[in-house]
């Protein structure tokens, strides 16, 4: 039976996890550190930990059932190295929440060398805040959450781990870590590297064309909105997934090629195959599963353009108690309807708010 959890890094994703093993059972004893004593301390306050460490390796991990890593990928790997010449409790169970695998599991096995547990963990789930305060227990609800054990962990160890993660209610899947670093790359990676490259062509052109800014403030803003990640943590997932990303650069270059060349040669109908194939691929994707790429629950609702329109919405909202991550003007002139885009945290939540404003005006609201 679990007791004593170790969590080893505080913020949104950490903080989730601690919150929701605590919704399920409030019996386990949960420790918690972060770099950021101030951090630690606002988690405990939160009840996502029961007890704060003032050092990240203290006496009582021998005590420990279970230590979880939530940290970034590189400063996982460093506390992995540090943790073969620690004390802790037979058949400790480690695991992690990187976004690449192959390097921290291969470290686990080099290092570990099958005197503890680990599993790679990859809970695909996030927010577009940050820290303790935007943690919470359902974060990972629906959302896959992927484990690459190490070479020494059994299938009982597996089903411990999933135990003391059911509070989650993430869907689990278990993978080698080379084909997860394969799959993000795909599907999380390389796209974050494609929306920070048509960023960098428009800024290129906005010393010719000073409108390009101006104008891309609109669908051209949303389909790059990923471009705004951290920047510490995607130059990290990048090191260390390259094997997969070269290749994913090559075949890029080589799909950029096919389509130029039937541009270049007005090759009308293969080009029509191509957006005809691709609209029929992506309308095909799952629409309320939650992706490697955190979902933005976006609500855009015509307004009148008139003085306190906005807290007008914003007070119907108000009144249902739905929270708000963003809110943004999209269009308002004079004497037209303008369009206020409303972000929510959940699919759920953007569902109270379509009902909600239908119950309090006539204002048309649509999902894109």
């Amino acid at each position: 039976m679990v007791r004593k959890i170790y969590l080893i890094g505080l913020g949104l994703i950490g903080g989730s996890i601690a919150l929701s093993i605590k919704h399920k059972d409030p019996s386990i004893h949960i420790i918690g550190f972060d770099i950021n004593k101030d951090q630690a301390v606002l988690a405990k306050k939160l009840g996502a930990i029961d007890e704060v460490s003032s050092e990240i390796f203290p006496s009582s991990l021998s005590m420990v059932d279970i230590i979880f890593v939530s940290t970034p990928v590189e400063q996982t790997i460093n506390i992995i190295k540090e943790l073969k010449d620690v004390d802790l409790k037979k058949d400790v169970i480690i695991t992690d929440v990187g976004s690449t695998k192959v390097k921290i599991v291969d470290s686990a096995n080099k290092y570990l060398n099958g005197r503890i547990k680990f599993v790679g963990g990859h809970p695909m789930a996030g927010s577009h805040k940050s820290g303790i305060l935007a943690a919470k227990p359902h974060l990972f609800e629906n959302a896959f959450y992927i484990l690459t054990p190490s070479k020494y962990v059994t299938s009982d160890d597996l089903a411990q781990l999933k135990n003391i993660l059911a509070g989650t209610k993430a869907n689990f899947i278990e993978m080698s870590p080379q084909e997860h670093d394969r799959v993000t790359g795909v599907i999380s990676h390389f796209p974050h590297i494609v929306a920070a490259s048509l960023v960098y062509q428009a800024k290129n052109h906005e010393e010719q064309f000073p409108l390009v800014k101006r104008l891309a403030a609109g669908g051209f803003r949303d389909i790059t909105r990923i471009a705004s990640s951290n920047p510490y943590m995607w130059r990290d997932i990048l090191i260390h997934n390259k094997g997969p990303l070269l290749h994913l650069f090559d075949e890029w270059i080589s799909e950029m090629e096919r389509v130029k060349g039937f541009v270049e040669n007005e090759e009308a109908e293969n080009l029509y195959d191509y957006f005809e194939h691709a609209k029929h691929y992506r309308d095909g994707l799952p629409e309320n599963q939650k992706g490697a790429i955190p979902s933005f629950y976006d609500l855009y609702v015509d307004v009148p353009d008139y003085p306190g329109i906005i807290s007008e919405v914003t007070g119907f909202l108000a009144q249902e108690k739905i929270s708000l991550t963003n809110i943004r003007i999209i269009e308002t002139r004079e004497e037209i309807y303008g369009v206020l885009r409303l972000s929510f945290q959940t699919e759920h939540d953007r569902e109270l708010a379509i009902d909600c404003i239908s119950k309090y005006s006539s204002y048309d609201t649509f999902i894109i």
